[in-house]
């Protein structure tokens, strides 16, 4: 009898330790699926690996090289010590677990943490003095706030965001769903493999650029700009340095400035997505879309890349240093500087050694017949000279897609040609004049050109 009781037992316990492993794969897939990681497809996707990884094999160890190769894209030899990707998004992973659980989650009577120093969920039974009884309905009044902005009723960017009303102020709340939009459609048209009309007619000149950039046995990385950084700049009227990009440390400037709580509230939920203009995502696939380069592109986000990949890689920066500020690293071998009047809220560009009689600032002019702006165009050497770099950045986002444009144009790359006085070219930048006349597609001309030194090379 002991025998058979036993057996018994074992058998019970493998069909609670299975129905155990399906609520707890269940739980973490509710988190994922939740109105806190919505809007973040790279840690839903942290935590379904790290939770479901956990759940599948309750031994394993995750370790950060681990995620980083699995889900943030890195290679297999990533340098931890100079990109800490995985560490950056953990902190902000463990934080939105937590806030789950006191909100959304209240109710749930498993939970789990991350704890510090680990990547393995910890769960945990509440106790019925912890479990907290399901929501009620909330205030109809509050609802059709919610359901039109289509905003999280709490912030999930950075650890010491503010609690944020449910109400936001309209004119940020339009401003971030139809920034998001414009990205939707755009990625959608990315995704639906569309093709610029002139890709097709890409000539000799273009071709020959491109192969010796992105001829490795890797894909060049093209680097879309982090528009929300930029609006976030806007309304604080300050630039954010790339160092205080990279560790978030920029975020407690928006809880010890004079704004108005309000107005600190909507740029938490403006920070909370990754938001990119149409011009940006255009530019990318004019480039992407080049003929005989399938496959030699991959795509990322400015804030999602890490220095070693910079230094390590082949490049495509997309945007200026206020939406993409990795383009700092590469201006100590630019003479064109594009830059931004906080207090006027107007682009420009700077020419840091201008030509007699060339003006030292180039500003953007609006009048009845059009705008015009500026792109700057650049091909440099990686801050390690182990790989090359293209920037393609404009005072506004047309600009952007413009010198995309320039760049895969076999006639303007002839003009460029011609204007170096070189067959084939050398690490330059380009100052570009855009002009949009009513009526009228963009058009860019070349008006200043540069080499970059010999020694730079």
């Amino acid at each position: 009898m002991d025998t058979v009781a036993t057996a018994d037992e074992r058998k019970g316990s493998r069909a609670e330790n299975a129905a155990d492993r399906r609520e707890r794969r269940a739980l973490i897939e509710r988190v994922a699926g939740s109105a806190l990681f919505r809007r973040s497809a790279r840690l839903r996707d942290f935590l379904l690996y790290v939770g479901l990884r956990s759940v599948d094999d309750d031994s394993a160890e995750i370790h950060e090289q681990e995620i980083g190769e699995r889900v943030f894209d890195r290679s297999r030899e990533y340098d931890r010590s100079q990109d800490n990707i995985v560490r950056v998004n953990a902190t902000e992973l463990r934080r939105r677990v937590d806030q789950y659980f006191a909100t959304e989650g209240e109710h749930e009577p498993l939970t789990f943490s991350i704890p510090r120093g680990s990547y393995k969920p910890v769960f945990h039974v509440r106790s019925e003095t912890e479990a907290r009884p399901l929501p009620s309905v909330p205030d109809s009044s509050l609802a059709p706030a919610a359901a039109v902005s289509g905003l999280a009723a709490q912030p999930v960017v950075g650890d010491t965001a503010p609690r944020v009303p449910m109400r936001v102020h309209a004119m940020w709340a339009i401003a971030s769903v139809a920034i998001a939009a414009l990205s939707v459609v755009s990625f959608g048209w990315w995704q639906a493999g569309h093709r610029p009309a002139d890709a097709a007619h890409a000539g000799p000149a273009v071709s020959a650029f491109w192969s010796r950039f992105a001829s490795t046995a890797h894909p060049a990385d093209i680097v879309l700009p982090d528009d929300s950084l930029s609006v976030a700049e806007d309304v604080l009227k300050r630039p954010v340095m790339l160092t205080d990009y990279l560790d978030r440390s920029y975020q407690g400037v928006i809880n010890t400035s004079s704004l108005s709580d309000d107005r600190k509230a909507d740029l938490w939920q403006i920070l909370n997505h990754n938001l990119i203009t149409l011009g940006a995502f255009h530019g990318a696939q004019q480039i992407s879309s080049l003929p005989g380069f399938a496959g030699a592109f991959r795509l990322t986000a400015a804030r999602f890349y890490g220095a070693d990949s910079i230094k390590r890689n082949n490049v495509v920066l997309m945007g200026g240093k206020k939406a993409n500020p990795w383009v700092v690293l590469m201006e100590r071998d630019m003479n064109f500087i594009l830059d931004f009047d906080f207090e006027h809220g107007q682009a420009f560009v700077q020419d840091r050694h201008p030509a007699p009689g060339a003006p030292a600032r180039y500003a953007v002019t609006n009048d009845p017949i059009g705008i015009r702006g500026y792109s700057i165009v650049a091909y440099l050497p990686n801050p390690s000279r182990t790989g090359q770099v293209v920037i393609a950045e404009g005072t506004d986002s047309d600009g952007t897609s413009a010198a995309a444009e320039f760049l895969t144009s076999e006639e303007q790359i002839q003009h460029l040609k011609a204007a170096l006085h070189t067959d084939r070219l050398p690490y330059f930048e380009a100052l570009l004049r855009t002009t949009r006349l009513s009526g009228t597609s963009l058009n860019a001309e070349i008006i200043a050109v540069h080499r970059v030194q010999e020694s730079a090379q």
